[in-house]
């Protein structure tokens, strides 16, 4: 397509059809390549269905755990609300309707997660308490004409009467806001309509009209001014338009103190919430989660330590916990592909009947099955690697045991974990997550810690060691399963005995042990050694009581629970199908590194674009690399300051290494100049990374800013 013009000029040509995006499936990437890409989709689905499930679950778990809190929350502002209506001329009482009702939440330093509990407070309050609730956040007011701005836009859109509502909006470029004008627009709306019956005239016999609740998302980023104008000017206008405050603070409720003197703070009638804290949190969504055979998938001891590692030494946040926790279900059904067994136990088994001789020979190739047929007969062995059918239903029976070992697994974990959470210094830990990441890492009877506790647990004392029995018994009833049903009944009866009179023999004192053997004259050396050999000969007298020998069974029973059910995961065969390993891929993305990620792809460009092109030897410059690429291996060669002609130079050397022609010729003029352009935006993209910078030490040189290859 051409075209004339007197003078030059830059031509636009819309294109005659449009270009259709091509939108890729997202399963398909799942597909590693074409030979890769057997059960991908049904992979994927399985994956959505788990993920599904485990969003479901912690979305309900939110709930119940914020349940309490908001329960009083509402309490609060129902009765704070209800003080605004009453008449009383009592001078107290005229004193405190000039308060402002204000809520101190006190939600902690994850505040990541506090979006999530606002929105479904401001969803609470609107079911139970008044449609009209604003929420503001410190970057959107930043004077006290943009806090009423935004507080009476929000107020707008919480107008049920959506006519008047287009009205409101309509005219809010014009107003001029302030708090006389938003009372006036309170008692206008109030008295139209009825919130609860859109369209209904309300009367002074009717129920008193809803309060106003503010919520400050994150009271520590307003400006103080700001704050002590708005709490001075609305207790002025209580009566007209009845204010009730909640602050969300993530440190500590001293912080009202510090942002407001006493003349304002005191303006202020402040009741203080806690919310569940965040190790609490955690607890409880593991206990959910993962320790629980309602969900297939679990996490190898690496990654669940990375995860926890990551919440408790940098934002505590139960979102970014639970991502990390999706990442590994994706990565895991993602990188594995025996993972389209990893569902519940009757479709795995369904599943395994439609297997392909490749997944067959997947199946032959996981370590922890090839352990399990060198333990088996000759015969055996045989007919795993060379029958399918055989291995098909080998497998169904390797999965069921699975099954039932994570069963009673889970089951023994919680009755250890009551045995071990009260004891002094807390060898094995004082939260579940602590003691499962003992258990999942090797046999936990060979620690320190175990032995520790055991010795511990010898000591203690009859009415705790009832207690405890009562938690492991209660836990071990509520299971289903045969194999710990033994297991229950023998509790039961070591409590029976507990409970009998014959428990409260006391000790027989040794007489023999308490005789003296005369004053002698010693040294100190001698007369410890005596002092030892008389202790040990006590001891060894010693009758034990009912008591200590029935809290010496208990500890002996724990301890053959825990070797035979406690048994770590790699043991198990099959365990690959269900547990995620790949804890460095996990670190990867999780912990980032962009430095290193940056010298990779400057250094490297291979490693992120795949392009075999870009293929080359160490110490080698492919000249079809990106130019940043070159410009950047070219200044890990120089030194502190670095010369822009002989870099230029070395560019161009670069660049032109595979073309036949001439540098120096007439006839590359043009193309010099291209080249030359090229290095010079190459260089501003180093310079905008921080790689050089400009000096005036030297004309014509930059610094370079960078050093030991990163």
């Amino acid at each position: 397509m051409a075209t004339s013009s007197v003078s030059k000029g830059c031509f636009v040509f819309k294109p005659d059809f449009k270009k259709r995006k091509i939108s890729v499936p997202i399963e398909e990437y799942f597909n590693k390549g074409k030979n890769e890409s057997e059960d991908s989709k049904l992979r994927f689905e399985t994956y959505q269905l788990i993920w599904q499930q485990m969003k479901s679950e912690t979305e309900q778990l939110q709930e119940e755990l914020n349940k309490n809190l908001f329960d009083s929350l509402i309490k609060f502002l129902q009765k704070s609300h209800s003080g605004f209506q009453k008449n009383s001329r009592d001078w107290g009482y005229q004193i405190k309707l000039r308060e402002i009702p204000t809520a101190a939440l006190i939600l902690g330093v994850n505040v990541t997660d506090h979006d999530l509990t606002f929105r479904s407070l401001t969803e609470a309050l609107q079911n139970n308490v008044t449609p009209y609730v604003v929420s503001l956040q410190a970057r959107d007011c930043p004077d006290m004409k943009h806090f009423l701005q935004k507080l009476f836009s929000q107020l707008v859109d919480c107008c049920v009467d959506a006519e008047f509502k287009e009205e409101e909006k309509d005219i809010q470029k014009k107003t001029h806001y302030s708090m006389d004008y938003l009372s006036s627009w309170y008692m206008n709306v109030t008295q139209k309509t009825d919130p609860g019956k859109p369209g209904k005239k309300r009367t002074s016999s009717q129920c008193q009209p809803p309060p106003v609740v503010l919520i400050l998302k994150d009271l520590e980023s307003f400006t103080t001014k700001v704050l002590q104008d708005f709490i001075i000017i609305s207790s002025q206008h209580l009566h007209e338009f009845p204010l009730i405050l909640i602050f969300g603070i993530a440190t500590s409720p001293v912080i009202i103190h510090r942002l407001l003197p006493h003349a304002v703070s005191s303006l202020l009638c402040i009741e203080i919430f806690q919310s569940l804290s965040c190790k609490q949190h955690l607890t409880t969504v593991l206990d959910k989660l993962l320790l629980t055979t309602q969900f297939p998938f679990k996490l190898s001891e690496k990654v669940l330590q990375i995860l926890t590692n990551i919440f408790l030494c940098y934002d505590f946040s139960i979102q970014n916990f639970i991502k990390g926790l999706q990442l590994s279900l994706l990565e895991h059904f993602y990188s594995q592909p025996l993972s389209v067994l990893c569902c519940n136990l009757p479709e795995a088994k369904r599943r395994i009947n439609f297997l392909s001789d490749n997944q067959c020979e997947n199946i032959r190739r996981l370590p922890s099955f090839r352990r399990y047929v060198e333990k088996q007969a000759a015969e055996k062995q045989v007919a795993l690697l060379t029958n399918e059918k055989f291995l098909k239903e080998e497998t169904q029976s390797l999965l069921e045991n699975l099954h039932v070992y994570h069963t009673n697994y889970f089951l023994v974990l919680r009755c250890l974990h009551q045995f071990t959470s009260s004891l002094p210094k807390y060898p094995l830990g004082r939260q579940i997550r602590e003691l499962y990441c003992t258990c999942l890492e090797k046999n936990v009877w060979d620690s320190e810690e175990y032995v520790s506790a055991l010795q511990l647990l010898r000591m203690l004392a009859k009415d705790e060691l009832m207690t405890i029995l009562q938690k492991c018994f209660n836990i071990l009833k509520s299971s289903s399963e045969k194999q710990l049903g033994d297991t229950a009944k023998r509790i039961e009866e070591l409590l029976a005995q507990f409970q009998s009179p014959d428990a409260e023999v006391k000790e027989e004192e040794d007489a023999s042990g308490s005789q003296s053997k005369g004053l002698q004259k010693t040294d100190l050396y001698h007369l410890q050694k005596s002092l030892l050999e008389m202790k040990e000969l006590r001891r060894s007298n010693k009758k034990q009581t009912k008591f200590e020998i029935l809290r010496e069974k208990v500890v002996n029973f724990i301890d053959s629970l825990v070797r035979e059910y406690l048994l770590p995961p790699e043991t198990q065969p099959l365990h690959e199908v269900v547990y995620f390993t790949a804890a460095h891929a996990l670190r990867e993305h999780l912990n980032a590194a962009p430095r290193m990620a940056l010298h990779t792809a400057l250094n490297n460009p291979y490693h992120y674009l795949k392009n075999e092109a870009l293929k080359s030897e160490e110490g080698c410059i492919p000249n079809v690399a990106p130019d940043i690429c070159i410009a950047y291996k070219l200044h890990l060669e120089c030194s502190r300051l670095i010369n822009l002609v002989d870099w230029s130079e070395a560019f161009a050397t670069v660049v032109t290494a595979a073309e036949k022609m001439d540098a120096n010729s007439i006839t590359s003029e043009e193309r010099n100049e291209v080249i030359h352009a090229r290095f010079i935006r190459a260089v501003s993209e180093l310079e905008l990374l921080g790689f050089v910078k400009p000096t005036k030490r030297k004309t014509d040189h930059v610094a370079r800013l960078t050093w030991g290859g990163c």
